[in-house]
């Protein structure tokens, strides 16, 4: 119960940071109950099954949600979707020897302020086949990244590549130039929800982008508060 009261504080404390314009977002309209949510991004299906609202039926919607995978991170643990159940997941794409190093840098600072905050969780996922565990754990120890609160992620390409065109919607290249391996891909940090579905996309090198990021991470906290309230 102590620590049910612990983690619901720490929640509780994230919501509290929310700066003032966030609450266009988040206060019900009155008498409506109703806030505004994140956009849903991907492919959308409707259901043949349905749902009452106010003794209307309404057509389920089936969206697009990111597969499982299983991937290895900087302590050479695997990583699926049970080892991140009910976590909003933050995610981007690198590798070690990418010129751009700002976006890690970035990421590290979102991080930070989620640090004590048990839903959020941080993945990056690298697009080279040759970045292994224990050539990431010097980029991950000087970062500070801490495995299972910030994992650094590698696989093999044969999985790593559909997951990032499929489940990611981001396009990803490699190709040799020069005898060295270059990657172009979607250079965009990528915020999940807890049933995996794409929220957002922000670009990674945008200091506005950035800050809208960190505060629709709030938004999602929010927003998974209010379906517990609601018992969804």
């Amino acid at each position: 119960m102590r620590s049910f009261s612990i983690k619901k504080s720490l929640i509780l404390v994230s919501i509290l940071a929310i700066p003032g314009f966030l609450f266009f977002y988040l206060l019900p309209h009155f008498a409506k109950n109703r806030y505004k949510s994140l956009p849903i991004f991907g492919e959308k299906i409707v259901a043949t099954t349905f749902h009452s609202v106010k003794g209307k039926r309404i057509p389920d919607t089936i969206y697009h949600t990111v597969p499982d995978f299983s991937f290895v991170n900087q302590v050479n643990e695997t990583l699926n979707w049970s080892a991140l159940k009910g976590k909003i997941v933050v995610i981007n794409l690198f590798y070690k020897v990418s010129p751009i190093k700002e976006v890690n840098i970035n990421v590290k600072k979102i991080a930070e302020g989620y640090e004590r905050n048990p839903l959020i969780r941080f993945l990056s996922l690298s697009v080279d086949p040759q970045d292994y565990p224990y050539n990431l754990k010097a980029l991950t120890d000087a970062l500070g990244a801490k495995a299972g609160k910030w994992d650094f992620l590698s696989g093999d390409t044969l999985q790593v590549y559909p997951f990032i065109r499929k489940g990611l919607l981001l396009d990803i290249i490699h190709h040799e130039e020069n005898g060295k391996a270059k990657f172009i891909y979607g250079n965009q940090i990528i915020l999940l929800d807890n049933m995996h579905r794409i929220r957002g996309y922000y670009e990674a090198t945008n200091a506005d982008a950035l800050a809208k990021l960190d505060d629709e991470i709030k938004v999602l906290v929010a927003e998974d508060l209010r379906n517990l309230k609601d018992g969804r």
